[in-house]
């Protein structure tokens, strides 16, 4: 019986043979038919899907430390593209002031408007890489980093945060980024401040004269400073707050600013005889709305990049929201003020009240609600009208209104904070006192007070000593015939405009008013 049974199973076997046959070979017809590239697909396609079977059967399983490890470099990773995209926002805030103080100037000095603005922020480059850096953040005392840090060298575990982080750079290891991206952001901070100065010095100042400036601007005075606040110095022990920089970065350069101005005097023709000022009219408004735009674009890079981390978004969008609605009730303010007081919408002023708006947010925003930002901003942007005409009565020209925004803001905004701020309502930590008005009683406004006056001491006297320097050694100012000449023509020798019509008002040599014009009113 079994040798019966195995007779039949292979004669089943014999004739399945002819039928399995018949397939293969139809098969092989079916592929013959095919053109050459699709038959040479096949044999990959196969060894594609194998390979994959593979490395599919032959993967380890994921431990608990590899996931932790692979979401902590991710984390690292989110946080320093966003610090990287925030700080070449703020960057590209340097197109926004050289569009705005070149618009605002007249066109005789346009190329040494351009010209200033594009070499300070090379010049903050090696300021800052050489020594602001290591003064401003390296571990030092109150007053100063000492642990040098120059050259951006130094021991340096980033972007290892906290009680691990082991390096000279204590003061921010908050952030959890690597040294380069924190640099590039302190960086373009620097920059911005130098920047300011340009404006407010502009159209008589010597060239050469305004590149040292910067340089012991961004090298000395301004790292100082911001150690005290920024690099856990004497006023952040104290308890000052200032999240993006009204004091840091706005009110310092508009303190240099100012004493820079009042140091080379007025433009010919502004003043009068009996005081009174003259108006000296911008050459081009176009570029300098476009430079006003350029910056508050730039201003969603400066302030809600100051988180230095993505976290879960939502103090980015925050803090972005609250940017914003300053700018946006600043330009609002000033526009109605100015059209109240002039009888006609001011361009230059509703310009200046955006940034004024933007400045005065830029220490609080974090700590405080999206109404508060809207009466800061608004404050900020009549603040900026009546400043205006405040320094023209005290002789200080400024072509651009650099002092009235940067300065005057500066201060307002930190001293906001002391009155708007909510602490942590918003999940930025860590956080000032709740201000006096959200129940905060007066003490964060007193340490805002104290660091407003104390940086606004040491920045005047240094800024001071440092002009006074210049002027005694190689002379601030170009000749009188050099300015009524233009400074692009005495300075560098090019027009802005070459073969267009000069102006035909303060533009020619000969063209400037007498004491008897009459005054544009503020």
């Amino acid at each position: 019986m079994v040798l019966r049974a195995s007779l039949k199973q292979k004669s089943q076997v014999r004739k399945r043979k002819p039928a399995l046959l018949k397939s293969w070979e139809a098969l092989l017809r079916t592929v013959s038919k095919l053109s050459l590239g699709w038959q040479m697909s096949i044999p990959i396609t196969v060894a594609i899907v194998g390979l994959w079977s593979y490395a599919a059967v032959a993967q380890t399983p994921p431990t608990v430390e590899s996931v932790a490890t692979a979401t902590a470099d991710l984390k690292i990773g989110l946080d320093t593209m966003w610090v990287m995209i925030a700080g070449c926002l703020v960057f590209f805030m340097n197109a926004g002031f050289c569009m705005l103080e070149t618009g605002m100037c007249r066109q005789k000095n346009a190329v040494n408007v351009l010209a200033k603005n594009l070499i300070v922020f090379a010049l903050s480059t090696v300021a800052f890489w050489a020594i602001g850096f290591g003064l401003m953040f390296s571990n030092g005392n109150g007053w100063i980093g000492a642990s040098g840090g120059f050259f951006l060298t130094g021991t340096d575990s980033s972007p290892v945060t906290g009680d691990a982080y082991q390096g000279i750079f204590k003061a921010i290891s908050w952030a959890g980024v690597p040294l380069a991206a924190k640099f590039f952001f302190q960086l373009v901070f620097a920059g911005t401040a130098a920047t300011i100065v340009s404006g407010a010095v502009a159209e008589r100042i010597k060239f050469i004269d305004f590149l040292l400036f910067s340089l012991l601007l961004v090298g000395i005075a301004y790292p100082i400073t911001g150690h005290w606040i920024w690099g856990g110095g004497w006023l952040a022990t104290l308890g000052f707050y200032d999240f993006a920089g009204s004091t840091v970065v706005h009110a310092v350069g508009g303190w240099a600013a100012l004493m820079g101005a009042a140091f080379l005097g007025a433009r010919i023709g502004k003043y009068n005889a009996d005081g009174s000022a003259n108006a000296i009219p911008p050459h081009n408004l176009s570029i300098a709305t476009l430079g006003a735009l350029i910056l508050w674009l730039g201003w969603f890079g400066f302030n809600p990049g100051s988180t230095m981390s993505v976290g879960n978004g939502s103090l980015i969008a925050h803090i972005a929201l609250t940017t914003n609605t300053g700018g946006a009730f600043g330009a609002i303010a000033a526009t109605v003020v100015a059209w109240a007081i002039l009888g006609k919408p001011d361009l230059t002023m509703t310009i200046n009240g955006l940034l004024a708006g933007l400045v005065a947010v830029t220490a609080p925003c974090a700590w405080i609600s999206v109404p508060s930002s809207a009466i800061i901003g608004a404050i900020g942007g009549i603040l900026v009208v009546f400043a205006v005409g405040f320094f023209d009565k005290l002789k200080i020209d400024d072509p651009v209104g650099a002092i009235a925004v940067h300065l005057v803001n500066g201060v307002w905004g930190t001293l906001a904070l002391g009155l708007f701020s909510q602490a942590d309502a918003f999940g930025a930590t860590p956080a000032p006192k709740a201000g006096l008005l959200f129940g905060g009683g007066i003490e964060q406004f007193w340490y805002q007070l104290v660091g407003v006056l104390s940086v606004g001491g040491f920045t005047v006297l240094v800024s001071s000593i440092f002009w006074i320097l210049l002027k005694s050694t190689l002379g601030i100012r170009v000749t009188s015939e050099e300015e009524l000449e233009g400074l692009d023509i005495s300075e560098h020798g090019m027009e802005a405009y070459a073969g267009f019509a000069k102006e035909s008002a303060f533009g020619s040599s000969s063209n400037y008013p007498s004491s008897s014009s009459e005054p544009t009113k503020y």
